[in-house]
């Protein structure tokens, strides 16, 4: 006589196979392969994020002293360059007289650079159209030009013509003494 399980099918009696017992292995089976995708995938999303020692260069500091009048100064600043211009007083004259020319971006001179400081311009050089390194002292508004589409922004980085939509971004930046500065 052949043993019989109470409330037994008789497929589940021949192969032994109990389905509370199967689902139960699907679903480990799941959730250890869920475990492994996921760790699999962590050191993939945390390589993006920044490494501690690159921190530091959230802000920077940089001594003007070494910019003369009518000089620009270029520092790498988050991976973008940034533009330290000490302007002379012919440049700051001709920003001040157009500001209120017809703008795209309107914005004073005065608005660009930190009170009673106008001969100290600091922007981020990448052009606002596409993010390419305009040039100083080209264009017909003396300021800085972006030879790859044509935008022209004048000598306080504001934008004149082209195709840039905007004017030269000028990043967060205080004095720390009369020839110091700390950007970001």
């Amino acid at each position: 006589m052949a043993d019989t399980v109470v409330g037994a099918t008789p497929d589940q009696h021949a192969s032994g196979d109990d389905p509370n017992r199967r689902d139960f292995i699907h679903i480990a089976a799941g959730a250890a392969a869920v475990g492994a995708v996921a760790g699999l995938a962590w050191p993939l999303i945390d390589q993006m994020n920044p490494a501690g020692d690159t921190l530091a260069l959230a802000s920077i500091e940089f001594d003007l002293g070494k910019v003369e009048p009518g000089q620009q100064v270029v520092v790498k600043w988050r991976g973008k360059p940034l533009f330290v211009r000490n302007r002379t007083a012919a440049e700051i004259a001709a920003a001040v007289k157009d500001d209120h020319a017809d703008l795209r971006d309107p914005q004073t001179d005065e608005s660009r650079h930190k009170p009673g400081k106008p001969e100290w311009l600091v922007l981020i050089g990448t052009c606002t159209h596409l993010g390419c390194v305009p040039t100083f002292g080209g264009g017909e508004y003396g300021g800085w030009f972006c030879p790859c589409h044509g935008s022209v922004y004048d000598t306080s980085g504001r934008i004149r013509k082209g195709p840039a939509p905007r004017n030269l971004d000028v990043p967060d930046y205080a004095f720390l003494s009369d020839t110091k500065i700390k950007v970001g």
